[in-house]
């Protein structure tokens, strides 16, 4: 295990990390077509995230020009309407905005206080600015500085991502410590030169036998025990 000394600062992964994204959307769908049941939801849920991941994976191949999560979730949002025949405009334009409206995992506002009286706390997330305003008012989530991809213009693996959080942190990308639920956000800031620390969520990626993060943890109280072992 790596000496908790060597991390200066923390970035956290935020939506299915902090904030439980597959259960908010989940329930937003719900709200928009109340008359489905749950196996008609995950059905409409499933539109909404190959959809977004899709839209994200065109924009890293420069298949598509770069556009925000606002603007990709507003077309999953219309994907779901045509699935579930919603024709209600306000209907549509609040599920739109399902993202900003997600609650925090129980952890993760006692955690991350935990953690922001020892180290710098950042936010690094795929969110667009307006969205992360919005969604960590709404979670109780106090950050030192949040980062959206928006300002990097990509997604998450792309490096200069990541960078955001490197330039922000001031400091060697070895002391700066990434935390997420998605094994693949891992590898893509271990491939920055970041620390890694993998907490379990419901609906996350779990990581594969061959992966070596710093951490393995089932809760951020844990991560924080961890890390402010000697404080």
């Amino acid at each position: 295990m790596p000496e908790v000394p060597d991390i200066e600062v923390i970035v956290f992964d935020v939506l299915g990390t902090m904030v439980d994204e597959p259960g908010g959307l989940r329930a937003a769908i719900h709200e928009a077509a109340p008359g489905s049941d749950a196996a008609a939801v995950d059905r409409l849920l499933t539109v909404w995230r190959e959809h977004v991941q899709h839209e994200q994976l065109r924009v890293e191949r420069r298949d598509r020009a770069y556009a925000d999560s606002e603007a990709i979730d507003r077309e999953a949002a219309e994907k779901v309407a045509e699935h579930a025949g919603l024709t209600g405009r306000t209907a549509i334009e609040r599920l739109a905005t399902a993202s900003q409206r997600l609650r925090p995992w129980h952890d993760a506002p006692a955690g991350l206080t935990r953690l922001a009286a020892r180290f710098p706390v950042l936010a690094l997330s795929h969110a667009s600015r307006s969205t992360l305003l919005r969604l960590n008012a709404h979670a109780g989530l106090r950050w030192h500085q949040t980062l959206s991809a928006e300002d990097a213009r990509a997604y998450k693996p792309a490096p200069e991502v990541y960078r955001l959080a490197i330039d922000a942190a001031g400091c060697p990308p070895e002391r700066v410590l990434m935390v997420a639920a998605h094994a693949w956000d891992l590898r893509g800031a271990q491939a920055t030169g970041l620390r890694t620390a993998y907490v379990h969520r419901p609906g996350g990626d779990a990581p594969r036998d061959s992966d070596a993060f710093d951490w393995h943890t089932t809760t951020l109280t844990d991560l924080a025990t961890a890390l402010t072992a000697d404080s």
